[in-house]
């Protein structure tokens, strides 16, 4: 099996010739350095490009660590007191998953994935992890949580009893599986738990660092992003998703970290092949600078005497499978098969005692190497780094777990495998401490606590810690920028093209306008909102490097490294990923911004709604616009551009306020109610609003109707009799453009002597969240109810248990079609004729 990377095996017909080349170059190495080198070899390979020389693949490397023993920095600490601390972490994270399912096996727990990343953390908390607002944001793994919590409990910021609470929440006093900010609103940052996702946020959350600074809006040069990711992970869509942005943009401000343990849940990662190998691959294909972590100091020796390379060439030739059998094995085990393969290697290591091979490490169970590999990362200029660090899932947990398929679900250890983890890692516990699983916390004046304060006091405090508040922003009221909505007069408009001027409108706002965040997944001209571009820009860390070809016209496409609009091209995952790292600034930064991401409805929930979930566990602050909304107002397009449930998914987001408004007033009085709920009463919510592409008369707003606006659900048309007294038969109730269907309705009911009323439903969830306002808007009366929306009826059902007389719900129930708006309404039944005869129906 050849793997990239692999030393050459075709016959070499002339070896004289092959040794001048290569001492050709190290000559040239010596006399005029590596610079020159590579240019030269660079040179070379254009010129046999163009000569049609058949090239091998160069973007894998030898499979050993990129930073060479030379280039290897001093190790900046105390190894002997940062091993101890490290044991202790280690042990309080065992103890606490273990403690946990003796209390219930229900609880679960992670401890293997830890193990394999726990020097990994601590050389990160040690010495690189800066905090505060100023420093640095870290994206956890997250089956790693226990590790985090026992370094924060070693901190004194967590308590004994929030450990023997892990996964227990509900009492107030427990831990969350895995990062959760809504959980844990002053602990974690940022939730991880839904793999794939934290890659991808960690990067758009590196480029909204450099808009930040490159609107003038805040300083964050210096600033990292460190994101752990494991090596399973990655093959999570979303996980590879960003890596070309990262690179285009240049985004030396991030550090991605791969745990590579070879293990995903069930087995090996890539058993037949080589993960590491691959990956690095494709971070070098995708222009990201890859530090290989594979091997630890105990290693070197042997690869100063391997003159001949043959570990290089016996480690490319053990496919991953190989190398965890090598894990979940002794030195004994590994002399056998591994350094047996060729008389070189028995050579090699015939100095080396059984237990000398079992205590060789790989590479992310190196403190000194780690952090060797972290300063080169920290001080890379030009790219994004990436560290596929190897490690061994279920480190130092004994023959038990170490390596094994099953050490995923590793969650119970008896006593003798206590026992040996004590006395594999040193602990200072007995007997029957240990089987206890006693959680251990030495006093501040021991050495170890003493060292770890100072070094987090170096880097700024500690963390995970969010800051839940930024300064309030003042927010203008409605008709400050929607004058023309409020006072329409009948003109005929969109609710798309009134949202888009009450933006334009905001932008100029002296306070607020310089924090609005526009976001567009390339699709700024449907919206009407090509003006925007000649306006604000479009942010590009370089400017614009070309005339565009509509320079002529007045909305020409404006590149600017000040742009504020980010345009996010055909990309629905990196635009709400962009969007939450705005929605979340007032924490991760301290400064409120206003995030307002306009698409196409059908690809908003149902295309990412787990990055939609992420960013309601995030806590995130701001607008989201489903635009061309609804199953029948986009007509033409058909199925897969019609969205008929987004609205259903959106109830199910506790923090998710979502309207469906069908007029220009009642979207700004939303906008004017979510800016102050957000921004100057700072409550941890965001708003989802529909608006439409279809035109029609715009009424002004009826006095006194924003709190049924808001409450989600206020009367549009009353039914009197001459004396004043409701004379209604029926009550129709219609939501976003179906309204006018409604409406409509009534006027057909009225010539056949059925009096109606009819009440515009801003909000269904409001409604259902809050129904005392259906008690005071929909009493019982023996009037019956007719609801319409252009969602599926489940929506307009949301509210059936608070609706005192009989009801009914229509809706767009099944697939899409493609036709006019009036054949689609009418094939739904959702139209006036409909409308007007479910009325009859019940009347």
């Amino acid at each position: 099996m050849k793997m990239e990377g692999e030393i050459p095996r075709d016959p070499d017909i002339d070896p004289a010739e092959t040794q001048e080349w290569v001492e050709a170059l190290d000559a040239l190495i010596e006399n005029e350095g590596s610079e020159r080198a590579t240019f030269l070899l660079r040179r070379l390979l254009q010129h046999a490009r163009a000569r049609r020389v058949p090239l091998p693949h160069v973007l894998a490397t030898p499979y050993v660590n990129t930073v060479g023993l030379a280039e290897q920095p001093p190790f900046q600490g105390n190894l002997e007191i940062e091993a101890r601390l490290s044991a202790l972490v280690r042990w309080n994270a065992l103890a606490m998953v273990v403690k946990a399912n003796r209390f219930s096996a229900e609880l679960g727990g992670h401890i293997a994935s830890y193990a394999s990343a726990a020097d990994l953390f601590e050389v990160g908390f040690n010495h690189f992890f800066r905090a505060g607002q100023d420093g640095d944001l870290v994206y956890f793994q997250p089956h790693s949580a226990p590790g985090v919590y026992s370094r924060a409990f070693l901190e004194g910021r967590l308590t004994e009893e929030n450990l023997d609470h892990y996964r227990r929440e509900t009492g107030g006093k427990g831990l969350s599986s895995y990062p959760h900010p809504w959980l844990m609103p002053n602990f974690w940052q940022f939730p991880t738990g839904s793999m794939g996702l934290g890659p991808l946020f960690a990067i758009y959350q590196a480029r909204f660092m450099r808009y930040l600074e490159h609107r003038g809006l805040q300083e964050t040069k210096g600033r990292k992003v460190w994101a752990f990711v494991g090596d399973g992970e990655m093959d999570e869509p979303e996980a590879l998703a960003g890596l070309s942005v990262a690179s285009r943009e240049r985004l030396d401000n991030l550090v991605l970290v791969v745990n590579c343990n070879l293990q995903r849940l069930d087995g090996p990662v890539r058993g037949n092949g080589s993960i590491i190998q691959e990956l690095e691959g494709l971070f070098a294909g995708a222009g990201w600078n890859v530090i290989k972590l594979l091997w630890g100091g105990d290693w070197d020796p042997l690869f100063l005497r391997d003159t001949g390379r043959i570990l290089e060439k016996a480690f490319l030739e053990t496919v991953d499978g190989e190398f965890q059998t090598y894990a979940a094995t002794d030195g004994a085990f590994n002399r056998e098969h591994f350094f047996s393969k060729y008389p070189e290697l028995q050579r090699l290591a015939a100095h080396l005692s059984d237990d000398d091979i079992d205590r060789l490490r790989r590479g992310g169970h190196d403190p000194v190497k780690i952090f060797s590999a972290y300063w080169h990362a920290a001080k890379h200029e030009g790219q994004p780094t990436v560290i596929l660090a190897k490690t061994k899932k279920g480190y130092g947990m004994g023959t038990a777990a170490q390596g094994r398929m099953t050490t995923h679900q590793a969650k119970k250890l008896d006593s003798d495998q206590l026992m040996a983890f004590r006395d594999r890692f040193a602990l200072p516990l007995t007997d029957e401490q240990v089987d206890a699983c006693e959680f251990v916390r030495p006093p501040r004046t021991a050495p170890e606590m003493a060292y770890l304060h100072a070094r987090r006091e170096k880097l700024g405090g500690y963390l995970p810690a969010r800051s839940t508040k930024a300064e309030p922003l003042a927010t203008p009221e409605a008709a400050a920028f929607a004058k023309f909505a409020l006072e329409s007069n009948g003109k005929d408009m969109s609710t798309t093209v009134a949202l888009v001027r009450m933006i334009g409108a905001l932008l100029k706002d002296p306070v607020l306008g310089k924090r609005i965040v526009p976001i567009i997944a390339d699709e700024a001209r449907t919206f009407g909102m090509a003006d925007l571009f000649r306006q604000i820009g479009i942010y590009s860390p370089i400017g614009q490097l070309y005339q565009p070809e509509d320079r002529d016209q007045l909305s020409y496409y404006k590149e600017a490294v000040n742009g504020q609009i980010l345009e996010e091209g055909i990309n629905e995952a990196g635009a709400i990923a962009s969007w939450t790292a705005a929605a979340t600034s007032y924490s991760a930064h301290g400064i409120a911004m206003l995030p307002m991401y306009i698409y196409y409805s059908m690809f908003g929930f149902q295309r990412v709604g787990d990055a939609i979930w992420a960013a309601a566990d995030s806590r995130s602050r701001g607008f989201l616009f489903g635009a061309t909304a609804g199953r029948t107002t986009l007509s033409g397009e058909g199925l897969q551009h019609q969205d008929g449930t987004s609205h259903l998914i959106a109830s199910t987001i506790p923090n998710c306020v979502a309207y469906d408004p069908a007029f220009a007033y009642e979207l700004a009085v939303i906008l004017e109610d979510g800016m102050r709920r957000m921004l100057a009463k700072q409550e941890d919510v965001f708003f989802y609003l529909t608006v439409m592409n279809e035109s029609y008369a715009q009424p002004s707003m009826p006095a006194g109707a924003e709190s049924g606006i808001l409450r989600g659900m206020h009367c549009v048309r009353e039914s009197r009799d001459a004396r004043g007294n409701n004379s209604a038969r029926v009550r129709l109730l219609g939501a976003g453009t179906i309204l006018l269907e409604a409406l409509a309705a009534a006027e057909i009911l009225a010539k056949e002597g059925i009096a109606a009323e009819v009440y515009s439903v801003t909000s269904f969830t409001e409604l259902r969240r809050r129904p005392d306002w259906i008690e005071v808007m929909l009493p019982k009366s023996g009037v019956p109810v007719v609801a319409a929306s252009d969602y599926v009826a489940a929506v307009a059902d949301l509210i059936r248990p608070w609706i005192a007389d009989r009801y009914v719900a229509l809706g767009t129930d099944g697939f899409g079609r493609s036709d006019t708006r009036e054949n689609l309404r009418k094939f739904f039944g959702v139209d006036r004729e409909a409308i007007a005869a479910a009325a009859r129906a019940i009347a």
